[in-house]
């Protein structure tokens, strides 16, 4: 039998969603340096009047570092929730789980470069 479609079970959805957010904000200092850098991004899309597929690819980029930082951090509380003691598969774990986060970081600077270098290039 189909369940019937709860706006209120809707709501509260998203209000798990906002709470999760809060929780990285306040317990990911990463997550601020990530939103820092965001700011920036937007900024300088702004002011050096970047394309349309451009700021696809910025906020795509963007997104893809917030989701591996959010991602990074359930699998790093998983771990310290199975085990608080010095365990070597849970230390690769969180090394694999970081590892992800360092690369979207890496591929988002990569991006940020080819969109913006060859603006800043032509103003100088």
């Amino acid at each position: 039998m189909k369940q019937k479609i709860s706006f209120s079970k809707q709501l509260k959805s998203f209000h798990f969603a906002f709470n999760g957010l809060r929780i990285l904000f306040r317990e990911e200092h990463n997550s601020w340096i990530h939103l820092f850098l965001t700011f920036f991004a937007i900024v300088f899309g702004f002011l050096l009047k970047i394309s349309v597929l451009e700021w696809v690819l910025l906020i795509f980029s963007i997104g893809f570092v917030f989701v591996s930082e959010i991602f990074n951090s359930a699998i790093e509380n998983i771990c310290d929730l199975i085990s608080l003691e010095n365990n070597p598969l849970i230390g690769k774990i969180k090394d694999l789980s970081a590892a992800a986060v360092l690369f979207s970081a890496i591929t988002a600077f990569i991006i940020g470069t080819v969109i913006f270098l060859p603006k800043i290039v032509v103003l100088f």
